[in-house]
């Protein structure tokens, strides 16, 4: 596998193999183990010492299926600690395929030029001037770049809100048609992107596959049977086919933890207005399709394309967490302006679930009555305009939390809780307080085990080890390239085992699940001795006080995991 570095602030670009310790690692391993070993934790995370990392996962580009995801790493803007985001589309297949291990982007800018970085089918990489870019939004962004360096190329691209270096900015990434409406949101990696003076990664199409296999045929046959225990899953083979991640707004707001109005309530009036079947009843009739293909070698089908009442295409894929930050927690129950935020977040380079919930704390602080939509609206404009306000909006609730003066600001390390109170989950509270990348359900969400009548979600037996478990395992899957909603199937002893021996006949390993675990912990050592070498300490693994002390309608519960609970998460 090569390696491409590229020093903005020489201009240069050198391509060369991968050193030897990271020749096992991909994805999420890649970008941690490298930000550890060689950025300074104490940088300014939108400085020249931070880099910016882009790897695709250790079985993308390859024929596995669902192995399509790009993670991307540096220090994080927002939360101050080690971030990995990652994005589905096309980016991280097609970097694999090139036999392209990982892209680090160090050093920035003297000034604010802007530049794009082109990496062609041949190898050959180039820096091209792109101030005639400047504050554009990214689908006009792509759609400038494809007609100039060809419609099939994938692309990476920023917005304004990166530009601006704004902490809830992110990296879009092109879809299979070309769209930039998947996204790499998490931590402000478009802030990273922009001053690094990068405006776009642009890549092309058509070269020859550089993939290797220690043993093809053995990497055929694990593939095909991990891909029929896809089809057979319930929650891969049918839920998600059929309703998408949307499908998850009706057992959580039953679970009374969706959280709503600024988390003030567990459940939602008119959560059916928004609720997957909803969604798929309303794209059904505007003849949108409900099992879009967004990203390369995906059979589960989980995308989809939203239209408008007369039929223009508006969105694609409007997810769980999209829906719930710009619905529940603005208390907005029209689909259509639900979506047309995703659009704007998309358009403008913004971490929906971070911005929404900015929204809803202003919306909290008495900026704007819950639900009101045009507020909105215009609070995502602010952003794209780089007022004074729009900025606090755009650096996320913290920041809007400080600008009004609110108490009541979900978020751990700087980032917004996702999709299910702590509260009404308090699994997801251990998960949330003590992952390396501030609140993220995808470091190890439980909600799986609190619908399959598991764990108790309202109880604390078992919630630290679980969330422990998950932790790991969520570590396995980002390093590999799995899509976390594909990874259901390593869950039986059949997908267990043909993951395994995908991983293994690659690499030509004799890898057990113990094994691979044992990776896993050493990317969550990595990531937390960086933190704690940034300055964060076990303070920083706590929720936000309101969360131990306003009982969450209707079950009314606080979180009951203690501090001490929480330290003790990696203690064994």
């Amino acid at each position: 596998m090569e390696i491409i570095r590229v020093d903005m602030s020489k201009k240069e670009i050198k391509t060369g193999q991968m050193p030897p310790e990271y020749e096992e690692w991909g994805g999420r391993g890649l970008t941690s183990l490298m930000i550890h070993d060689e950025v300074n934790p104490a940088c300014d995370p939108l400085g020249p010492e931070n880099k910016l990392i882009i790897a695709p996962g250790f079985l993308s580009g390859t024929g596995f299926v669902n192995t399509s995801r790009v993670s991307i790493g540096a220090k994080s803007p927002l939360t101050g600690g080690i971030k990995e985001s990652n994005a589905g589309g096309t980016a991280g297949a097609l970097l694999g395929r090139m036999g392209i291990g990982c892209m680090v982007i160090e050093g920035s800018s003297k000034d604010d030029s802007l530049h794009l970085l082109k990496i062609s089918n041949t190898g050959g990489c180039e820096l091209i001037p792109a101030d005639e870019y400047k504050g554009m939004r990214t689908y006009r962004l792509v759609e400038s770049l494809h007609e100039t360096y060809g419609k099939k190329n994938t692309i990476l691209c920023i917005g304004p809100a990166g530009e601006f270096q704004l902490s809830s900015a992110s990296i879009q990434a092109t879809d299979m048609d070309g769209r930039p409406c998947r996204a790499a949101g998490r931590g402000g990696m478009g802030a990273v992107m922009g001053s690094k003076g990068i405006k776009a990664v642009i890549i092309e199409q058509g070269g020859k596959s550089k993939a290797e296999f220690a043993d093809p045929e053995a990497f055929k046959t694990a593939g095909k049977t991990y891909a029929n225990i896809t089809k057979e899953h319930p929650f891969t083979g049918k839920m998600l086919p059929a309703l998408g991640t949307a499908g998850l707004v009706g057992p959580v707001n039953s679970l009374g933890a969706f959280p709503t109005r600024n988390a003030t309530q567990g459940t939602m009036a008119g959560w059916e207005e928004i609720s997957g079947e909803s969604l798929a009843k309303m794209i059904s009739q505007r003849k949108g399709n409900p099992t879009h293909l967004g990203c390369s070698q995906c059979i589960v089908r989980c995308s989809n394309e939203f239209l408008d009442s007369e039929g223009q295409y508006v969105t694609s894929s409007l997810e769980y967490e999209t829906i719930w930050a710009m619905g529940g927690m603005t208390g907005i129950t029209d689909l259509d302006v639900i979506a047309n935020l995703d659009f704007l977040s998309d358009d403008i380079g913004l971490d929906t679930m971070n911005t929404g919930v900015a929204i809803g704390v202003a919306m909290d602080a008495g900026q704007a009555e819950f639900g009101d939509s045009q507020a909105a609206l215009e609070m995502m404009e602010e952003i794209a305009a780089g007022s004074e306000w729009g900025r606090a909006l755009g650096n996320g609730p913290d920041q809007v939390g400080k600008h009004l003066n609110h108490h009541r600001v979900p978020t751990v390390k700087g980032q917004s809780i996702a999709a299910y109170d702590p509260r009404g989950m308090q699994g997801n509270a251990v998960t949330y307080a003590t992952s390396t990348m501030g609140a993220d359900h995808t470091t190890g969400n439980l909600v799986g085990l609190y619908l399959g009548g598991v764990l108790d979600p309202l109880g604390t037996e078992g919630q630290v080890e679980a969330s422990r478990n998950a932790q790991m395992m969520m570590a396995m899957v980002d390093w590999t390239g799995l899509c976390l909603l594909a990874s259901a199937p390593v869950n039986t002893p059949d997908g267990k085992t043909a993951f395994i021996d995908a991983v293994n006949a690659k690499a030509g390993t004799k890898y057990t699940f113990e094994d691979l675990m044992a990776k896993s912990i050493q990317i969550l050592k990595a990531e937390r001795a960086f933190n704690r070498s940034a300055g964060l300490s076990k303070k920083d693994d706590r929720l936000p006080d309101f969360f131990y002390k306003e009982p969450l309608p209707p079950h009314n519960k606080v979180v009951l995991l203690s501090g001490e609970d929480m330290d003790r998460v990696f203690d064994s």
